[in-house]
């Protein structure tokens, strides 16, 4: 990557517009540093303190007016010549212009390259290359030495407090050359001391009998005694032409200690089931017979009273699987719908933006279908323009009637909704009346009761209890069709009256209610149809409920802020992080039967009761981060394993705490958990950083299902609160699961 000409254009930079309004234009010099991953830019601020980025920070690089502010504060005609960085987390976009639309495109082509080469490095290469700029920052006169000051400034950068009496040994077994510096491969030796790791080392001596190395014979003994895999020879011999990376061994087929840890590091050997990664399960079932990845008030960047509304949100939800956004409307000015959090100080959006900027990114993180999620306010004239804004942006994608002939009995199946649209809202008469050549022609003056249940804040409600009526316009009525909102009265009421399609919305404090009081009724109710749920309208810091009791209810949509970062949105990730991140999960088999017997609170006998005890081993971590980019303080980490499911499976085991190391902290510890009901079961590992006088802070975490788990030695990667991996570091664990007696 060194000598590459994209590389070259950005160690030497150049000027760039950053735009911020209309009137805010100002030319900046951007230029990637030594380091090959920090971007440097100019700032006109004397006491500006954030002139970096981190290349790990950047989401992607869109060419083109496509962000809000690209498209509010440019003119069509440098369409060519703009281009936008996009940040994890909550950072705000970097919208550029280039000089020229060459000048653009090369931007964002080596950008996009370099960026690609990063995430294709391997994690040892990772760390590597981690440790050489912790190096280079460390070393303060920049002679390409380092005093014993210098490497005591290296060791907290890598998070890591040293004893100085260890530090000076350390510094003296490697200054061979007696200067009181280290310099070129002693500073290699260095690092070699630093990064060894005893546990690699006593597993890989344990496998490692021919000549000191591990032959293909002892790889297939290790993955099949330790890993609990089916194993062959021919898969040894791909392992190591894949991983090893001394040639010599490479040649006599056998593997090194560095190439077993590569291994150990590669996705293939994760904690995650690589087969569960890809798209697994059956996608052609009716659609109310999956767990779909649902975000309410997509359109908020923060809180529920004063934050910005933004289309970016809906791309950011998009782009992490979210397959059912909401769309809050209400009437604006120009005759143009505009969405915002009604009754607050939430900035607003247009409706045609919004509905666009979900065209452009709807199918980019998987293909299968898009819920619309419609809390409309809006009168009739607007309606029509909504209707009308859907049908052109959206055109055939948009699903208007029902697939194939005559009037359905059940759901479309989400492949074959590959690529569309629902939309999700009121509907003047049944959609068996399309089909009734004597039924009574719409007329856009029948009204029809707001449901309290959709109303999501208190004032909305009061209104509602009022038998407040709403008025519907036929064009967007009949754009409704698998996903009719209505009233829920019971279960009894909707088993007696409600057809598959139509469908209710819970307060959060209403679904919890119902889910532990009458979850067998629930379950059975959401084997017919769909139910969606929503946090309550008290919420208006956008906090998360647990979404865990509603999925053990059989609910599909299960809403939650994605704008908040919290462990509830953690573990909601973690649901969905399988089966392709395509958004949806098939529910168990228990869960889709109408007559089904399963009830997670009392469990009754059943095929649901597959006892499992899992064995957990805490073995270590490497590289976590320092807690809020604290530049002094050292972590003192503690794991949480946790497991979330059916009542009588939720539990939580910690670690002690290892004071000062967030380098390579060594825990052992051993953790065991009975587990009644695995196919609703969650794993989720969790760092801390101890504290004796507060809370402990978060360091990093990672959720999966516990039917994905991997058996035998496994690294955790770690994602951050927002949900992004957390590069270089990770948990190494040892997994074990055994039938229960």
């Amino acid at each position: 990557m060194e000598g590459s000409q994209d590389l070259q254009f950005l160690l030497q930079g150049g000027d760039l517009l950053k735009v911020r309004s209309q009137s805010w234009k100002k030319t900046r010099f951007f230029q990637l540093q030594e380091d090959c991953k920090t971007m440097w830019h100019e700032s006109k601020k004397i006491l500006r303190t954030n002139q970096t980025f981190s290349l790990d920070d950047i989401a992607s690089v869109r060419l083109g007016r496509q962000s809000e502010g690209l498209k509010k504060n440019t003119e069509e005609m440098v369409e060519d010549r703009c281009f936008t960085i996009v940040f994890k987390g909550r950072r705000k976009n970097l919208d550029l212009m280039a000089s020229s639309d060459e000048e653009a495109k090369q931007w964002v082509g080596s950008l996009q390259k370099v960026l690609a080469n990063m995430n294709n490095l391997s994690k040892l290469q990772k760390r590597e290359h981690w440790i050489f700029s912790c190096l280079k920052k460390a070393d303060k006169n920049k002679d390409d030495k380092l005093s014993d000051s210098e490497v005591k400034n290296f060791l907290r950068l890598v998070n890591i407090e040293v004893d100085d009496v260890y530090r000076e040994m350390l510094f003296k077994q490697c200054d061979k050359s007696n200067t009181g510096f280290l310099a070129g491969e002693e500073i290699e030796h260095f690092y070699e001391l630093l990064t060894y790791r005893e546990e690699i080392a006593v597993i890989y001596g344990e496998y490692a009998r021919t000549s000191g190395f591990m032959s293909p014979q002892n790889l297939v003994e290790f993955l099949m005694k330790e890993q609990r895999e089916k194993a062959t020879l021919a898969e040894a011999h791909d392992i190591i032409d894949k991983y090893e990376p001394d040639e010599s061994a490479k040649e006599k087929k056998l593997l090194s200690k560095d190439g077993f840890l590569m291994f150990l590091h590669s996705p293939e050997a994760l904690v995650l089931n690589p087969d569960h990664r890809g798209l697994h399960q059956d996608m052609s079932q009716p659609l109310n017979h999956y767990f779909i990845s649902s975000s309410h008030n997509t359109y908020l960047m923060e809180d529920q009273l004063t934050g910005p509304s933004s289309t970016e949100a809906y791309v950011r939800a998009l782009q992490k699987g979210c397959r059912c956004v909401e769309l809050d409307c209400w009437d604006g000015s120009d005759e143009e719908p505009v969405i915002y959090h009604g009754y607050t100080l939430t900035s607003n959006i247009l409706f045609r933006d919004a509905i666009q900027a979900i065209k452009d990114f709807a199918f980019k993180t998987s293909e299968y279908p898009v819920i619309l999620s419609l809390e409309n306010h809006c009168s009739v004239k607007q309606q029509e323009v909504m209707a009308r804004h859907m049908s052109s942006i959206l055109g055939s994608a948009l699903v208007t009637a029902p697939l194939g002939d005559g009037m359905p009995s059940n759901f479309p199946s989400p492949q074959e909704l590959k690529g569309k649209f629902l939309i999700k809202g009121k509907k003047l008469n049944k959609l068996e009346a399309s089909f009734t050549p004597e039924a009574a022609p719409d007329d856009e003056d029948v009204t029809e009761e707001e449901e309290s249940n959709d109303d999501e804040d208190e004032q909305k409600e009061e209104e509602s209890s009022k038998k407040k009526k709403l008025k519907l316009a036929k064009e967007l009525s009949d754009m409704v069709v698998y996903c009719r909102s209505v009233h829920f009265n019971g279960f009894q009421d909707a088993r007696d009256h409600l057809s598959f399609y139509e469908m209710s919305s819970f307060k959060e404090n209403k679904a919890m209610a119902l889910a532990e009081e009458h979850a067998n009724a629930y379950i059975r109710h959401n084997a017919e149809k769909l139910s969606r749920i929503y946090p309550a309208g008290s919420r208006t810091d956008s906090s998360n409920y647990d979404p865990v009791p509603l999925w053990n209810a059989g609910c599909q949509i299960v809403a939650l802020n994605f704008q908040t970062s919290c462990s509830d949105m953690d573990v909601n990730q973690g649901r969905f992080l399988v089966n392709g991140r395509s958004g949806y999960v098939l529910k168990p088999a228990f869960m889709r039967e109408v007559d089904t017997e399963f009830d997670p609170i009392t469990l009754t006998r059943g095929p649901w009761l597959q006892p499992k005890t899992l064995h957990v081993m805490v073995i270590s971590a490497q590289q976590l981060p320092k807690v809020n980019n604290k530049k002094s303080s050292i972590v003192d980490p503690l794991v949480k394993v946790q497991i979330h499911g059916v009542p009588a499976d939720a539990n939580e085991k910690t670690t002690n705490y290892i004071e000062n190391n967030g380098f390579n902290p060594a825990w052992n510890e051993s953790f065991q958990f009975q587990v009644l009901v695995p196919d609703l079961a969650l794993v989720r590992f969790a760092v801390r950083d101890h504290d004796s006088t507060s809370d402990d802070e978060f360091v990093g975490q990672y959720t999966l299902p516990f039917s994905s788990l991997k058996m035998g030695y496994r690294h955790v990667p770690l994602l951050n609160k927002n949900g992004d991996l957390l590069h270089c570091t990770g948990l190494f664990v040892h997994i074990m699961v055994v039938d229960a007696q």
